[in-house]
């Protein structure tokens, strides 16, 4: 997985790009550090550049979810699609875009 951080007034958009696999942990940990920060009030994890997702990936996107909701910072994804909108689905979390 590769990721870069755009930031704005609302806060922060990672783009996740390639495969979000067990071996990224270290880089979801540098993604839930974003949360520390007060200044952010949102965050979006863009997952259209992603090609491939495995269940702990999705358990890192979960966990960085309740995270954010712990911390009073809105969180979102955009752009899930192809196995990773079957992925999502299939363990029912609903409203994706």
């Amino acid at each position: 997985m590769e990721y870069r951080i755009q930031s704005d007034a609302q806060g922060k958009t990672a783009f996740l790009s390639g495969r979000v696999t067990s071996r990224d942990f270290e880089g979801f940990k540098a993604l839930t550090a974003l949360l520390e920060g007060a200044d952010s009030q949102r965050l979006v994890l863009d997952l259209s550049a992603v090609e491939f997702m495995d269940s702990m990936g999705l358990g890192m996107v979960l966990m960085l979810q309740d995270k954010a909701k712990n911390k009073g910072v809105g969180f979102s994804l955009q752009g899930v699609k192809g196995q990773v909108k079957r992925l999502f689905e299939l363990v029912k979390l609903g409203n994706l875009p």
